[in-house]
């Protein structure tokens, strides 16, 4: 990496750093309240979407070596972005305790006592 590359590089890290806290500081904000932590994680897959149709496929490689660096960079930073989307089943998972059914809470109702 070139000292220029790097000079360039440097602030967009720090400006990638700050808005990093910057989600993190209001999710913290509103920790407890999962409708307003839905909001957030609904605005940063909207932004992701965003980012990646209308400026970083535009700007993919058009020749083998730049797809080279690329796939190099990706591979060496850790991989393809992606928004990961819990399943049901992962959300239902903190319910397991309350969906067991209390035979007494369910008595007959025609019986007396």
């Amino acid at each position: 990496m070139n000292s220029e590359h790097s000079l360039e590089v440097e602030p967009l890290e720090l400006q990638l750093q700050a808005m990093a806290d910057t989600v993190r500081q209001l999710a913290q904000s509103h920790q407890g309240d999962c409708l307003a932590l839905l909001s957030i994680l609904r605005i940063l897959e909207s932004l992701h979407g965003e980012v990646r149709d209308t400026w970083f496929q535009p700007a993919l490689p058009d020749n083998r070596q730049a797809l080279y660096n690329l796939l190099r960079d990706i591979e060496a930073s850790g991989g393809w972005p992606y928004i990961y989307r819990m399943k049901l089943h992962e959300l239902l998972k903190n319910f397991q305790g309350d969906l067991t059914i209390d035979p007494a809470a369910h008595s007959n109702p025609n019986q007396l006592g």
